[in-house]
């Protein structure tokens, strides 16, 4: 007896929930796996595994994962405990805490880069530690790894 492919069981960090293209979010998301945002969330997103903010996609809300990857529009602070990977044509506005940060030319942040061992949520009693970092105005064009 053979089964079929919907009949074995997935892991719930392999799950990716997507956002499509002209679809509105109004309230906070949250996922055990990935998080895919192509769309608009108003509101908080959080999944286990990582969240991924395409070119046009927009989060006006705090976003909090292992791993993110923002490519679009981000209003709110984003947190990363392991990795986030700012790419060219992100823009963000609220700080960032993550272990690892990627920044790639073009890429626009406004808001306190906080990097090192403590890359978890931020948190009021967490700010002002050291390792951190204010990048104001228009374009940020650093890479760091």
């Amino acid at each position: 007896m053979s089964k079929n492919r919907s009949d074995v069981p997935r892991e719930l960090g392999d799950v990716v929930s997507i956002i499509g293209p002209g679809m509105k979010v109004v309230g906070d998301v949250s996922s055990d796996g990935t998080i895919r945002v192509e769309g608009r969330v108003d509101g908080s997103v959080t999944a286990a595994k990582s969240v991924v903010v395409g070119k046009e996609g927009t989060v006006k809300g705090d976003i909090a994962t292992q791993d993110a990857i923002i490519a679009g529009t981000v209003n709110g602070s984003v947190a990363a405990e392991s990795r986030i990977e700012l790419q060219a044509t992100c823009k963000v506005q609220g700080d960032i805490r993550s272990r690892r940060v990627k920044l790639d030319e073009g890429g626009q942040v406004d808001g306190q880069l906080h990097m090192g061992a403590s890359g978890k949520r931020l948190d009021s009693a967490s700010q002002g530690s050291g390792g951190e970092k204010h990048v104001s105005g228009h374009q940020a064009e650093a890479k760091a790894t």
